[in-house]
């Protein structure tokens, strides 16, 4: 009897497991208690991940979200707004913890698929200093962008919105989820988007493959008061050195092989109709479709695929999918699209 065929799940990157070699890192790592600053994997992957950026210092958190709401409350006191995309992670898939937790409000602009508009957000900004208004404290943009299907921003407009910013006293966030699929398809140095923000939430979990983990970056002062925030929030964490070693086996070994998820999303496009040249990273969409049912259809044939709206699905590329992977969701999803 035939063995079944093998899962191939394209529902996000966020499905990967530790690699062999990954998790004989972790097994091996040197750990300390981290609430103390005692954990020496920790602070190695801190020190890296700062320097990276091209920022003072960083904070290993447990989560993105965890990261982002940190970020946006170092640059915004409560009453403050963070002005950002509409289609944001940070204002889509966080729970208004800002509102929740900090008491940050934040406000939106609709745009193309989540490209950033430097123009149309600064036209939106509002001043402190009048009472009558919600001042703005800071901006948030996503890079590459979640609900923008892996869209790379463009490297002027964030130039533009930064040297913006120094003059009219409005911090930059950057939720930078997936920064490092930016920095691979697009060439821009991993220090020149870090010194494009006041604080910066980077993840490991997604497409660099570790099972947890973020780190916030920013001066050492903002850091300083992001590890009390952290404790505040339950994320203050002891021998997690186990975990930061995953995130530093991944920057050696899973950062540089991100171009082979760009070139299988590209791959799968041609293969179900979509133009290769809409692929930027490691996302494909399939619009005009009925999600559910096709959903439904290629998960009954062991391939899982991931309904953004009635109408569309997102197919993410990944460490786990190989170009087996690949040709076996295209070859499922064809034949139900062709029904």
């Amino acid at each position: 009897m035939a063995e079944p065929a093998a899962l191939v799940d394209l529902r996000s990157d966020t499905v990967t497991r530790p690699t062999a070699g990954m998790r004989r890192a972790m097994a091996d790592a040197e750990v300390g208690d981290d609430v103390y600053a005692e954990d020496p994997t920790v602070r190695a992957l801190e020190e890296r991940t700062a320097a990276l950026f091209g920022h003072e210092a960083a904070l290993f958190v447990p989560s993105g979200t965890m990261g982002n709401q940190i970020g946006m409350r170092l640059v915004c006191e409560p009453g403050q707004e963070v002005l950002c995309d509409a289609d944001a992670h940070v204002v889509t898939y966080e729970m208004g913890a800002a509102a929740a937790i900090f008491g940050i409000s934040t406000r939106t602009v609709v745009s193309d698929r989540g490209r950033l508009d430097a123009d149309a957000l600064i036209a939106q900004v509002r001043p402190k200093g009048d009472w009558h208004l919600t001042a703005t404290a800071a901006i948030a943009v996503e890079n590459t962008h979640n609900r923008g299907f892996g869209r790379v921003q463009p490297l002027a407009e964030l130039e533009k919105l930064w040297r913006w910013s120094r003059d009219a006293g409005v911090a930059v966030h950057l939720d930078g989820a997936r920064i490092w699929n930016a920095h691979v398809a697009s060439g821009v140095g991993l220090d020149t988007y870090g010194r494009l923000a006041d604080t910066a939430s980077v993840c490991f979990s997604k497409g660099l493959g570790t099972p947890v983990g973020s780190v916030l970056v920013g001066s050492a002062e903002r850091i300083a008061t992001a590890r009390l925030w952290r404790k505040r929030l339950g994320g203050g964490m002891r021998q997690v050195g186990v975990l930061a070693a995953a995130c530093l086996y991944a920057l050696e070994h899973h950062l540089p092989r991100l171009g082979e998820d760009h070139e299988h999303a590209r791959l799968l496009a041609a293969k179900l109709g979509v133009d290769p040249a809409s692929v930027e990273t490691n996302m494909v969409v399939l619009d005009d479709v009925n999600a559910p049912v096709l959903a439904e259809a290629a998960k009954a044939q062991g391939v899982l695929v991931s309904q953004v709206s009635p109408t569309r699905v997102r197919l993410v590329t990944h460490l786990d999918v190989d170009a087996t992977g690949i040709d076996r969701a295209a070859a499922v999803l064809t034949e139900l699209l062709a029904r």
